[in-house]
């Protein structure tokens, strides 16, 4: 620093190190948290399975005798708690707020797990919701985590950049549906990652095809797949499909998701295992 530094960087043009030092804005989880790897789960577009594919893998590597967690980012359309069919809410210690446990052991921290009536809305504004996300990250209680899942909301705002920016993200999943417009803005998510320097660990296409229980026939009811094509753009080399299945959504309706039954995410559950 220049001995006649006023500290307006704005107003100086030389490159002192406090100026061109890179200035970090992870969040301290904890004291008494201890999260090994935390995967972001991701779309530019709402309404295409993030929460269903985060539950998936939460689940999946919960087989797999990892501890599992789930931080809900996406505070406006909290599913989470529903599909693991947690009614009960967090509780707190002097040291911060305890995550609630589903019934196989999947830590779950989510904005309805702290309203009195899960139907209330949550009406913040942007900065607002980030900061409460920050807070399920640096006040929660995450013990012994070796994945933790981060629900996102949809779009590349406000939410997204601070989950980004504040976590230690190791990768993202990124999730979409087989409409071509939706691949586009899929694009979007994965261009923001690139210029935040986080990796695509793979994409999910939710909704792929529906196949028929008598003459296991695929049929693409909602067009015709271009995520290979989305794959091969960004380099991204694992793709995962999961099918129009009416017992998976029954599933999630009942609270059972820790019961489904699919193999659809097990290569992307390698590629997270292998970090």
């Amino acid at each position: 620093m220049s001995q006649e530094c006023n500290s307006n960087c704005a107003e100086c043009g030389v490159d002192c190190p406090s100026r061109t030092a890179p200035q970090s804005f992870l969040e301290k989880p904890n004291e008494l948290s201890s999260v090994r790897k935390v995967i972001g789960v991701v779309s530019g577009k709402g309404g295409v399975g993030k929460s269903l594919v985060t539950s998936l893998l939460a689940v999946t590597l919960q087989r797999r005798e990892f501890k599992t967690a789930i931080l809900d980012a996406d505070i406006t359309g909290p599913s989470i708690p529903r599909a693991f069919g947690l009614h009960e809410k967090a509780g707190a210690i002097d040291q911060g707020i305890l995550p609630v446990q589903s019934k196989l052991g999947t830590q779950i921290m989510s904005i309805n797990l702290l309203l009195e009536n899960d139907t209330d809305p949550v009406v913040w504004r942007g900065p607002v919701i980030a900061g409460a996300v920050k807070q399920f990250w640096t006040d929660v209680i995450w013990k012994d985590v070796d994945f933790m899942f981060v629900d996102m909301p949809p779009g590349t705002g406000d939410v997204p950049l601070t989950v980004f920016q504040s976590l230690p993200v190791d990768g993202i999943i990124v999730v979409a549906s087989p409409q071509e417009l939706v691949s586009m803005i899929v694009s979007k998510a994965v261009k923001m990652a690139g210029m935040l320097n986080i990796p695509v660990l793979g994409i999910v296409e939710n909704m792929s095809y529906y196949e028929c229980p008598n003459c296991h026939e695929r049929h693409m009811i909602f067009g015709d797949s271009h995520i290979e094509q989305l794959a091969g753009e960004f380099g991204i080399e694992t793709v995962c499909r999961i099918p129009v299945q009416p017992e998976l959504a029954a599933n999630c309706d009942s609270g059972t998701i820790e019961l489904f039954e699919g193999d659809w995410l097990e290569p992307i559950a390698d590629v997270i295992e292998k970090l």
